[in-house]
């Protein structure tokens, strides 16, 4: 009741036309927060990078700016520094955007969610889910989405429920399709492998009888509750769905499926993929193509994997500077980002392999994945070195936006830049221009983001599968305490930001977690609005950069 009563508050103040900077005063109090670190930050793993000399980093107070330490170990809690803020910032900053409506019932978990669409029998829905939870929207109108199902389980569930997926009409069916992907557990079992205390954990993930791989499902109806399990298929290639346990992974994030021949996914096919730093992971994630002509029986196309992730590869992996500390994601979180489905002549898809860098791969015979270009990038740990790649300019501009995103709180690693990549040439990529830090509006009581307490950095620009075609000019990333910002790449080489949304925080009496405070942005491309995901709900958003807001469905082509 207290949430929606300051969401209602919230959204009053915020219902305005923001072309123009706009700063939005808090319709409440501001939460008084500790400055002093806090003690799990204290707890670090042996081998890890040292903690930086505090004359290393920290806010220069002649020019108001944070300057980044340049490495740090991956600790958890928070890390405030001299000129942090001892309070939840509850003010919004606007330019060029407008809030058209906030729904606090949109929240389903304040770390983390994903999104995706179906437009069925004349409406539209939006699925919001985490592996435990999913919740059905109505969206037709945004201003007034209606919750029509929901499920919750329980953090930790051995089952893995519920999973990243991908809706997309099949011809063939005459019916929408849903893949779904299902990995282990990465939360709630096992900490720090390096414990020798953890080692049992270790064994509990290795054994655990769960699907490692991907359902597809037909759709009747946008309740997953009423989907129909078509099959299913692990990754591990000697296994089979009801044979446990399965090696590997499972597959991991957002599955890449047109609706037609051709499935992407990451995972680990087997535990041969194993030369991971990341303290509570056991696997180095590779690239994986499927044939789903037929959506009853998958079938495995070919597996890509950069040299150095697997057992016996030890000598080729040592080479990467980050090797021994402990620290860096190895290997994919996300599949290959694509920016044209191969059976409808697609040549080339792009792939974040974490601290193994940046890959061009030829895509255009799934049935064999081949590198034909690679980059090495900076090394910026802690943090997720590299996870998106944006490509919905690269076809007409040759660039590609790649980054990272932070997981220490208060700025306590490397800012996490996105870079822009010239694919222009494939076997030789290079970066050209990083995309503006964002800064605070003049009038705020802050003059660095870090200042505001929780991450500050890109998380993602949405998402490949969002409604309608892109913006040839504008990129919109969540920033977690910058909330979205949208840069105009209209100049690759000079990009530049061009408009924001960033909401207030929220009271941590309500929410405890303030750390990834945007962490979600869904653009609904073809109807000119920017659905925003926060701590405390999710925003539509309207911007003039845009075009006009569309309130119904588009007219079909």
């Amino acid at each position: 009741m207290k949430l929606k009563l300051i969401a209602l508050l919230i959204s009053a103040g915020l219902a305005q036309q923001a072309l123009a900077q706009t700063i939005v005063a808090p319709a409440a109090g501001t939460p008084k927060l500790p400055v002093k670190e806090n003690p799990e930050s204290a707890k670090g793993i042996a081998g890890e990078p040292a903690k930086p000399d505090p004359a290393s980093y920290g806010l220069n107070p002649a020019t108001g700016v944070y300057k980044h330490p340049a490495e740090t170990p991956s600790i958890g809690g928070t890390h405030p520094f001299k000129g942090s803020l001892d309070h939840l910032d509850q003010s919004s900053y606007l330019h060029n955007t407008k809030v058209e409506a906030l729904h606090p019932e949109m929240l389903g978990s304040p770390y983390h969610s994903w999104q995706t669409t179906v437009d069925m029998n004349g409406r539209r829905y939006m699925v919001i889910h985490e592996k435990s939870f999913y919740k059905v929207f109505d969206i037709t109108d945004p201003r007034k989405a209606q919750l029509i199902a929901q499920k919750k389980w329980g953090w930790g569930s051995s089952e893995h429920p519920f999973g990243p997926l991908t809706i997309q009409f099949n011809e063939k069916l005459g019916k929408h399709v849903a893949v779904q992907c299902y990995e282990v557990t990465r939360f709630g079992i096992l900490e720090n492998k390096y414990k020798p205390e953890q080692q049992d954990k270790i064994d509990t993930i290795r054994k655990q009888p769960i699907l490692r791989g991907f359902r597809v499902f037909e759709l009747d109806g946008p309740d997953p509750a009423q989907w129909k399990k078509l099959s299913e298929l692990p990754l591990d290639a000697n296994s089979s769905a009801d044979k446990f346990p399965q090696q590997g992974s499972g597959c991991g994030d957002i599955p890449v499926y047109w609706g037609g021949k051709y499935l992407f996914v990451s995972g680990a096919p087997d535990d041969s993929f194993s030369n991971q730093e990341y303290a509570n992971f056991l696997y180095n994630q590779a690239q994986m193509a499927f044939d789903l002509s037929d959506p009853r029986a998958p079938k495995r196309l070919s597996t890509w994997w950069v040299p150095g992730s697997r057992a016996g590869e030890e000598e080729e992996y040592k080479k990467n500077p980050r090797v021994g500390k402990k620290t860096a994601w190895m290997g994919a979180r996300m599949p290959l980002f694509i920016p044209k489905d191969p059976e409808k002549g697609g040549k080339y898809g792009y792939a974040a392999m974490g601290g193994m860098g940046f890959h061009v791969i030829d895509v255009s015979n799934p049935a064999k994945l081949t590198r034909v270009g690679k980059l090495d990038m900076p090394v910026s740990q802690a943090g997720t070195e590299g996870d998106n790649i944006d490509v919905s300019k690269v076809e007409k501009s040759g660039v590609v936006y790649y980054s990272g995103y932070p997981l220490n709180e208060d700025c306590y690693e490397p800012y996490k830049d996105i870079y822009a990549i010239d694919v222009k040439n494939p076997a030789s990529p290079k970066v050209i221009a990083t995309l503006p830090r964002p800064t605070p509006p003049k009038g705020a009581t802050f003059t660095d983001y870090c200042q505001r307490r929780g991450s500050f950095g890109p998380k993602r620009s949405g998402y490949w599968h969002q409604p309608g075609t892109p913006s040839d000019q504008y990129l919109v990333y969540a920033f977690y305490n910058a909330g979205a910002q949208i840069f105009d790449v209209s100049n690759p080489a000079a990009p530049k930001i061009a408009g924001y949304f960033v909401p207030p925080t929220v009271d941590p009496k309500m929410n405890q977690h303030f750390g990834d405070q945007t962490h979600g942005v869904f653009i609904e491309w073809d109807r000119k609005l920017i659905w925003v995901f926060t701590n405390h709900g999710g925003y539509a958003i309207s911007s003039p950069l845009l075009g006009a807001p569309v309130f119904d469905l588009p007219a079909k082509k």
